[in-house]
């Protein structure tokens, strides 16, 4: 359930959306991006995805282990060959260094989850079991409510949604998808580094 903020008295018939509505669909495709970390790298990235009219489900941005060089992962829903055409573009862009596309097979995938849900003194102990069960954790406490920190894959963050749902669930908020590839190789080697 999400609530209007302003007024703590909605009721869950008055629910704006179902968990459904936080994920991402089968055909969303990852990709990871290193740029150079310069301003306006980010901007210009984004950008392309919406001048030609796909919508970013997902993007986190941060530095790598080299701090010239920021990584961008990027979840967009669209078919493959319209993928391949956006790398080749992202490709001819200023400051993009590298563009990898992301398998969920072959990589770990985990996203942060911030969920406000109602647990006043008759649902506490449910809620506190539940979140105890995705070994998730309390981060915040109230007398009418618990904020819960969750870490995991999509699948797994949708399940734990499901659950709170029922005891009513006042605010979300999701950080985008971050991945890495397994094994030992790694995308930021040294030829990047000029």
């Amino acid at each position: 359930m999400i609530t209007n903020p302003t007024n703590q008295n909605t009721t869950q018939n008055e629910s704006a959306a179902s968990t459904t509505d936080y994920v991402m669909t089968p055909g969303s495709q990852t990709l990871s991006v290193l740029v150079e970390n310069k301003p306006g790298a980010l901007t210009r990235v984004t950008a392309l995805f919406s001048r030609r009219g796909y919508n970013i489900a997902s993007l986190a941005v941060g530095p790598t282990e080299h701090p010239e060089i920021s990584r961008i992962t990027v979840v967009v829903d669209v078919e493959q060959h319209r993928l391949e055409q956006i790398t080749k573009q992202l490709n001819k862009l200023v400051n993009v260094l590298k563009i990898v596309q992301l398998d969920a097979r072959s990589t770990v995938q985990r996203e942060l989850i911030l969920i406000k849900v109602t647990a006043d003194n008759a649902t506490r102990t449910s809620v506190l079991e539940i979140v105890q069960m995705f070994r998730a954790k309390v981060v915040d406490a109230a007398a009418d409510s618990v904020t819960v920190e969750a870490t995991g894959t999509q699948d797994k963050l949708s399940a734990l949604l499901g659950m709170l749902e029922s005891f009513g669930i006042r605010e979300i908020v999701k950080s985008g998808e971050v991945a890495i590839g397994r094994g030992g190789r790694a995308i930021t080697d040294r030829s990047l580094l000029g």
